[in-house]
């Protein structure tokens, strides 16, 4: 089945990167949070997914 924390903050990660300009904001928000939620609970193939994630919401922020 997988990391659900790791399968969410993908999702938000997603939902960031295709949002609307006035709600970008909000959205890079949630998902840098989910991000940090995933980390912690990951094994090192995740951690590296994630870091490249927030590397992506880092260019788009």
């Amino acid at each position: 089945m997988g990391n659900r924390l790791f399968q969410e903050a993908r999702r938000f990660v997603e939902m960031a990167k295709t949002a609307n300009p006035s709600d970008r904001e909000e959205a890079v928000a949630k998902a840098k949070n989910a991000l940090s939620s995933a980390f912690a609970n990951s094994t090192f193939a995740e951690q590296k997914q994630l870091q490249e994630m927030q590397q992506e919401l880092d260019q788009i922020n």
